[in-house]
């Protein structure tokens, strides 16, 4: 997409672990490749190729994926199926494509399942609060937060998914999928590398990551947590060796501000239409899908650490929550993220 995905400027909060590549065999040396795309960056390290699958032919297959997303989900760019949508007024019904289905039902359930603590239709508050580096330039009064929260929610859409139909009844209302699209992107170009035999790779889009098969030292990928410090990369808080899924991770501590002694997120919660002010620093989270790890880990930071390791637990999800407690942090881990951390020492 033309410009960064909004809300979700926390990159990178994983540290892509691409191992040492001593020991390789000439024929087995891992390709890597990158780019530009959404606003941010992407980078593949894969090896294992069959014979004849080339390195241009990745690279341009890996591109027509994401061009498929940016076409349909770019709320930036004025010609997207997205945006079309979202200028329609009410009532007025269009068709979307398969992708576009496939990752608004993702995020309906989504919805439900957190009870409306994530959501996808915020742009009217979003726009509202208008964050900058500094935060909102002027905090918006109670009145004009009950307004834009009457243009928000997923409840005032038309949705047929049989006939992939969509309209909303609020004029305002406005879909944004920035917690969706790069992850889903990273599939998208998952699949595409599955359908051409490579065994083994690392695709990573804005942090945002899917692996599969073994790391060039022939076990598992490794992916470090960053150790949340505000304004500066950090060091490793916690490693991952992870294979065959999809990782992502949400937080507050490079995209807050501070007003009047309080500390707001750049995060909204859609059930109070404020920024989140609560004790979570940073959500990671092991999906098989690249898209429902973003989306959780988002979801998750937004419910706060209580709620989030509850709904977690519940879910069977795999999380690693940090905390601020004081002026230190608290680390929490899901039942099912033990699997993804080796023991000390490994």
């Amino acid at each position: 997409m033309t410009s960064p995905l909004t809300l979700r400027c926390l990159r990178p909060a994983l540290l892509l672990a691409f191992c040492c590549l001593a020991g390789c065999a000439a024929d087995d040396r891992p390709v890597q490749m990158g780019g530009a795309i959404f606003g941010t960056t992407w980078s593949l390290t894969y090896l294992g190729a069959p014979t004849g699958v080339s390195p241009s032919q990745v690279h341009s297959e890996i591109n027509a994926a994401f061009a498929l997303v940016n076409k349909s989900m770019n709320h930036y760019d004025p010609s997207s199926l997205i945006s079309e949508f979202n200028a329609l007024p009410p009532q007025t019904p269009i068709e979307v494509d398969w992708d576009f289905t496939y990752v608004l039902s993702a995020a309906l359930e989504l919805i439900a399942a957190t009870r409306g603590a994530y959501d996808v239709s915020l742009s009217a508050l979003s726009d509202l609060w208008g964050f900058g580096p500094e935060g909102p330039k002027q905090f918006p009064d109670a009145a004009d937060i009950a307004m834009a929260r009457a243009q928000v929610g997923v409840a005032q859409l038309d949705w047929d998914s049989t006939t992939r139909t969509l309209s909303k009844r609020a004029p305002g209302l406005k879909l944004d999928f920035s917690s969706l699209a790069k992850g889903y992107a990273v599939d998208l170009g998952a699949d595409v590398l599955s359908d051409l035999d490579i065994p083994h790779f690392m695709l990573e889009v804005g942090g945002e990551v899917r692996v599969r098969g073994s790391s060039p030292r022939g076990d598992a990928w490794r992916i470090a947590v960053e150790r949340p410090e505000t304004g500066a990369r950090g060091g490793i808080q916690a490693a991952l060796a992870v294979s065959d899924t999809g990782i992502a991770t949400s937080g507050d501590y490079r995209n807050f501000f501070e007003r009047d002694g309080q500390r707001y997120s750049h995060l909204i919660d859609p059930r109070t239409g404020y920024p989140i002010q609560h004790d979570v620093v940073s959500v990671t989270v092991v999906h098989g899908s690249a898209m429902m790890a973003d989306a959780w880990a988002t979801a998750l930071t937004i419910m706060g650490s209580a709620e989030a390791m509850v709904l977690a637990e519940e879910r069977g999800l795999a999380v690693y929550l940090l905390k601020r407690s004081g002026d230190t942090l608290e680390a929490f881990s899901s039942t099912a993220m033990a699997q993804w951390m080796p023991e000390e020492g490994a």
